[in-house]
């Protein structure tokens, strides 16, 4: 159920076509989780602003059942700071991600919870 979302205001033209599918595959990696749980959503041409400026910047969310601890948090921001650098262009600094531990019971999939 790894679920990560950006919100950046870079133009939909700039986020190469392959995005999606090499985003889903550092997350499955990073976190240890099947690539087939995994689901990365990414909304470009955003009004946005980072420090009072509008360049290219974002802010983005990794919602996972476990694997989210402060030690693991950095692995993940390591990870996944390069990643959008290199294929994105956002620099480090000109962007959040923030972390949320889902509890099983409150995430739903395929008529059920993942607590059972």
């Amino acid at each position: 159920m790894p679920t990560l979302t950006i919100n950046t205001n870079i133009q939909a033209s700039k986020i190469p076509n392959d995005f999606l599918k090499t985003t889903a595959n550092v997350v499955a990696e990073s976190l240890g989780k099947p690539l087939s749980y995994v689901v990365v959503h990414i909304s470009p041409d955003q009004l946005l602003s980072f420090g009072g400026t509008d360049d290219p910047c974002a802010i983005a969310n990794l919602y996972s059942i476990g694997c989210l601890t402060p030690k693991e948090n950095k692995k993940h921001s390591a990870a996944l700071f390069e990643h959008i650098e290199k294929t994105l262009g956002i620099k480090g600094n000109r962007m959040y991600i923030n972390y949320f531990d889902m509890p099983a019971s409150d995430v739903g999939y395929s008529g059920k919870t993942f607590a059972g």
